[in-house]
């Protein structure tokens, strides 16, 4: 395992080196970037009332405000511009700034967001902990009751509760996971009946300094209502999966010899039957839980007032602001590929006659 081990995290770096260069490739050509966002900015002002513009190598500022630096008819004065191209690095050729970039993501230097003009890392940092938590609870939760009701369904195939739990899943799959967050909120939330659960953050004003119990208990009804969101259409599939693969080991040969040999409905299940059926199931943990924490939660957040990771990078692609853009990107990447090995080395613990040393 260890030098399978090895192998894995050397692909690391020539698959992150990869899906950076294409991104940061199409990007270019990409219409709208920082600089033009800046200057449409500046014109709709009108060249009047402008001090600064803040970007991420320091500031511009606009001199001689009110005199003739700036026309509106005849465009913006090519030295503010310039500036404005210096100070988000633009002055610089496009495979230098990729250079820099990749050799400061070396040393886990995500750069200075553009428009907010902090660190980009510590804006991950700080929004980090609303999206670890919605991605967390919901994967644990859709996986500790998607795995039982299908073994369930698979154990009681065309039965009348494999036909309505069938029905019940799969009416939460067809339901978009923002409308039902809309009608949690208007029901459970102040909307029009009842106000049961806090719509705002993750704690409440006033407990920063409260006992861990009570922060614990104030945590976790915040999130109750946006893992209710999140989760509702989750179940369909992964029920569907744990079905479908113990059905087809049930049926194997391995099965009806172990039944012969007088093993109980109960060994066969869970000492033979599961290692099998849980392989695949175990195969689409990492995907599932980055899907959750990165790219289903960007409408949750929205609808519940949460400033998590789904939003930050919603707006930075609406503002081009590309060191923020890249950073997440990056991190994003980052911890999927760990995830995928994490994956691998579950196989083995399910089951140990797999041996990824053997491959190759």
């Amino acid at each position: 395992m260890g030098a399978y081990l090895l192998r894995r995290l050397a692909l690391m770096l020539p698959t992150l080196f990869g899906i950076i260069l294409i991104n940061f490739v199409v990007v270019q050509f990409a219409p709208g970037g920082p600089v033009e966002q800046a200057l449409s900015e500046l014109r709709g002002r009108g060249g009047s009332g402008i001090e600064r513009i803040t970007g991420g190598a320091g500031e511009i500022r606009s001199p001689q405000v009110g005199e003739t630096q700036y026309r509106g008819a005849q465009g913006l004065d090519p030295a503010i511009v310039r500036e404005i191209e210096k100070a988000f690095g633009f002055d610089k050729p496009a495979h230098q700034r990729f250079w820099e970039m990749l050799t400061g993501y070396l040393r886990f230097d995500l750069g200075r967001s553009l428009f907010k003009d902090r660190p980009v890392a510590a804006l991950i940092w700080e929004k980090l902990p609303v999206s670890v938590s919605l991605g967390l609870w919901s994967t644990l939760i859709i996986y500790l009751v998607s795995i039982p009701l299908g073994i369930r369904k698979a154990v009681r195939d065309g039965s009348r509760f494999d036909l309505w739990t069938s029905a019940v899943v799969l009416v939460g799959y067809a339901i978009p996971g923002f409308l039902f967050a809309i009608l949690l909120v208007v029901l459970f939330a102040g909307g029009s009946f009842v106000q049961w659960f806090p719509l705002r953050g993750l704690l409440s004003s006033g407990l920063e300094n409260a006992g861990f119990f009570t922060r614990a208990v104030d945590y976790a009804w915040h999130m109750v209502l946006p893992t209710l969101a999140l989760i509702i259409g989750g179940f369909a599939s992964l029920t569907m999966l744990t079905k479908n693969s113990f059905l087809e080991e049930i049926n194997k040969q391995y099965v009806l010899t172990a039944r012969a040999k007088g093993a109980g409905e109960q060994r066969v299940l869970y000492g033979h039957v599961f290692r099998n059926a849980m392989l695949l199931i175990i195969a689409g943990f990492p995907a599932a839980f980055i899907g959750i924490l990165f790219t289903g939660a960007l409408l949750v957040e929205i609808i519940f007032s949460l400033d998590g990771l789904g939003l930050l990078g919603f707006e930075a692609a609406i503002r081009r602001d590309y060191p923020l853009m890249f950073g997440t990107l990056y991190i994003f990447t980052l911890l999927g590929l760990v995830l995928q090995i994490v994956g691998d080395f579950t196989y083995t613990l399910v089951d140990p006659r797999i041996d990824f040393e053997g491959r190759g």
